[in-house]
């Protein structure tokens, strides 16, 4: 069954494709091995519908509102439908967004009486490619095909009869973290002969937002039936129905917008009057744009998670801007955007460690964008983002983590912002009072300054991760300060960066906890692993082996020259491997498992990679090699963990092509060995990184040896022949 469906969604795509021959298909046309089903069975929550790059709006398939497993609102094995929403966050371990959920229906079948709206559909008729979804639901008797541009969403309906139809628009609706119900408050007008709907949702969930919307469809309302409010409904659901007379074809456009009423329309207006297959065919051409960026050889099930892998980082963050650049900030007031674009649903804890130093690569027109979307939250919030979704601050997650993004801008030369500003906003957000943070953020500097770490006694849970990751943000705050010529800010933050050997506990060999006094926190058990929300400790998703290594994140020497020098972090990597773990618990970070590695979370993600700063470099490639192979596949299971808005999708990228952002604000990368034997990157100006394999004993850009174990941004940016050893590492038994 899932063969034929991946066949039939094959063949609809090639469709709107020049015919080529195969040797030409990957350069033209490499979203032709794009499946957005990867990662949507079990624990990936990865989001299936329709898309393009950065999209404001993501039409999709809701099959439940609530729980971890349907925080994208789909998983793959379920077999029915609630309804379509039009919003969506891909790859996260908390539900949000999914506004204005329509469900349609052949006949008259429905009244103020009616409670399920579900259908059930055959797996058969389901079908997703970049820009497009479809599925027939079954119960229903009605085709749905979904699309979407940047602001606009596109919902099509082909009825099984002509004549009397009804769609179901739950406004009411939306992927939930909590228990629900998220409404607070709603404002909602119909005018059933313009066939339009608009208004304004105040829903309180992971964040407080609103959102405004207008829902336009292509036949006038025939009649409107309001459905009976359920307890604590604060928003209307309505069954609209619609005499198509001799036709059975529907369409209805969605717009929304963070600001009004006014900006929906305004983006709906700007959008025009495009064909459905029209915007089919533009939100494929994007997608085709991007992903021809890198040019891969391999064999078929290696492009289909390769590329499959490359879409899924560029579906966020998502760029909530109106058409006149207007938007909601995280304190409620409108901003107008310098660039005209704000980036959402930025999962920085995450995504600093490998998709956004991809995107420097690939997408270096959006980096100016996304870093003053940071300055933009910072002047509006007073302190940098955490983690966003729709604009707001969800306060998820530790550190700084949008510190080391703008390090990497600015030492990786992108100036279309003002980098004086940067520096000050990171300043201020690693030194001044949060007074109106959540409990459990960070809301003053004072112990961290004073200990050069938060010792555990002082109430401060995740006491050892929080130190370690903000040891990452005050390195980034240094080298931005260091280039700038900020002296003395260079060395307060350097300073403070260094406060993780406080906490290296050389009996054991693991960043451990102390107390006010100096003293370890005892009793002591290296292996288990914490996390706030369900066994709360020191450790965030994680244990003390799997956080000992974070300090590599900007200071691999200093980590190195902590367990011993090369020799020692060899000796340390082959242990941290082969330590057995107390058992795979995605919920404590304990998933994707090898030794101590679990690569299902993110604090493992650069462990691999340290081995080329020891003497037995090898050994890592054999690693990299083996957890790409054990933990990604083509298969709707095919990620292991939450692809967290594409970061597990950034590793894999980046392990195929032979080099990782080990320090992800250093401007550099830490070489390995590729998983394809070749690759083309198509660079800004013009140029182009040739990746390939040779018989010489070392790795060479443009014929020059690369003694050291890393490369330089610039260096990569100038193009040519990026060349290594062709032997392929041995992969070894999973332990």
């Amino acid at each position: 069954m899932k063969a034929l469906s991946r066949l039939l969604c094959w063949l609809y795509g090639l469709a709107f494709l020049v015919a080529a021959t195969p040797t030409i298909a990957l350069e033209k046309h490499p979203l032709r091995f794009v499946d957005p089903f990867i990662g949507t069975d079990g624990t990936g929550h990865v989001f299936p519908g329709a898309v393009v790059p950065f999209g404001m709006v993501a039409p999709g398939p809701d099959m439940e509102d609530r729980g971890w497993s349907y925080s994208s609102g789909y998983q793959y094995q379920d077999r029915s439908i609630m309804g379509f929403s039009n919003t969506h966050i891909s790859g996260a371990g908390i539900g949000e967004l999914g506004d204005i959920l329509l469900q349609p229906s052949t006949g008259t079948r429905w009244s103020s009486a009616t409670t399920n709206f579900r259908s059930s559909f055959d797996k058969t008729t389901e079908q997703a490619s970049p820009g497009y979804y479809a599925v027939t639901l079954k119960d229903h008797g009605v085709r749905v095909e979904l699309t979407a541009s940047q602001r606009v969403a596109i919902q099509r309906y082909t009825f099984e009869r002509a004549g009397k139809v009804q769609v179901l628009l739950d406004l009411q609706h939306g992927i939930l973290f909590g228990d629900g119900p998220r409404v607070l408050k709603s404002e909602v007008q119909t005018d059933a002969s313009s066939g339009e709907i608009n208004g304004t949702i105040w829903s309180k969930n992971w964040v407080a937002r609103e959102a405004s919307f207008v829902v336009r469809f292509d036949q006038p309302i025939a009649r409107i039936i309001t459905l009976p409010g359920r307890p604590g409904d604060q928003a209307p659901r309505f069954i609209l129905e619609f005499d198509l007379g001799q036709a059975k074809q529907l369409e209805a456009r969605i717009a929304l917008s963070t600001v009004d009423v006014a900006g929906a329309k305004a983006n709906l207006a700007a959008f025009g009057q495009p064909r459905f297959e029209a915007v089919v065919q533009g939100a494929r051409r994007q997608w085709n744009g991007l992903l021809r960026r890198i040019e891969i050889e391999g064999s078929t099930k290696e492009k289909r998670i390769f590329y499959s892998a490359l879409y899924r980082t560029l579906i966020h963050p998502s760029d909530i801007a109106d058409v006149d650049g207007r938007v909601r900030g995280p304190a409620g007031a409108v901003i107008q955007t310098k660039t005209g674009h704000y980036y959402s649903t930025l999962s920085l804890w995450d995504t600093f460690r490998g998709v956004h130093p991809l995107f420097t690569l690939i997408v270096p027109e959006r980096v100016d964008g996304m870093v003053q979307t940071l300055l933009d939250h910072h002047r509006a919030q007073g302190y940098l983002p955490l983690w966003t979704a729709w604009g707001q601050e969800t306060w998820t997650m530790i550190g700084n983590p949008a510190l080391p993004v703008i390090a990497d801008a600015v030492l990786k030369g992108f100036n279309g912002f003002d980098r004086e500003e940067a520096l000050a906003a990171m300043i201020a957000t690693s030194t001044q009072p949060r007074p109106n943070a959540p409990s459990w953020a960070q809301k003053d500097w004072m112990a961290y300054e004073k200990y050069g770490y938060l010792p555990y006694d002082l109430g401060e849970g995740e006491a050892v991760s929080k130190t370690l990751e903000y040891g990452i943000g005050d390195n980034a705050v240094a080298r931005v300060a260091r280039l700038l010529g900020k002296d003395h800010a260079a060395q307060r933050f350097q300073s403070r960066a260094r406060g993780y050997q406080e906490l290296f506990d050389p009996g054991t060999q693991t960043m451990r906890a102390r107390n006010q006094a100096g003293g370890w926190r005892t009793p002591f058990d290296p292996l288990v692993p914490t996390s706030p929300m369900n066994n709360p400790g020191d450790y965030t998703e994680a244990n003390a082996w799997q956080y000992t290594a974070t300090p590599a994140l900007h200071d691999v020497e200093g980590f190195r020259a902590l367990v011993g020098g090369p020799g020692g972090l060899a000796r340390w990597l082959d242990r941290f491997f082969s330590l057995p773990s107390l058992g795979d618990n995605k919920h404590l970070g304990q998933e994707a498992l090898i030794g101590q590695y679990a690569h299902g979370n993110e604090p493992s993600h650069h462990i691999a990679w340290l081995y080329a700063y020891t003497d037995a470099p090898e050994r890592g490639h054999e690693r990299v090699a083996q957890i790409a192979r054990t933990f990604y596949s083509d298969r709707p299971d095919g990620i292991v963990g939450n692809d967290d808005c594409g970061q597990m999708s950034a590793w894999y990228i980046f392990a195929a092509l032979g080099f990782y952002p080990v320090e992800p604000a250093s401007g550099r990368f830490t070489l390995g060995r590729p998983l394809v034997p070749q690759a083309r990157l198509h660079l800004s100006k013009g140029k182009m990184l040739q990746i390939t394999r040779s018989a010489a004993a070392d790795v060479t850009l443009r014929g020059r040896p690369i003694t050291e174990p890393e490369v330089d941004y610039q260096s990569l940016l100038a193009g040519g022949t990026l060349s290594f050893p062709r032997s392929r590492p041995h992969t070894p038994q999973a332990n």
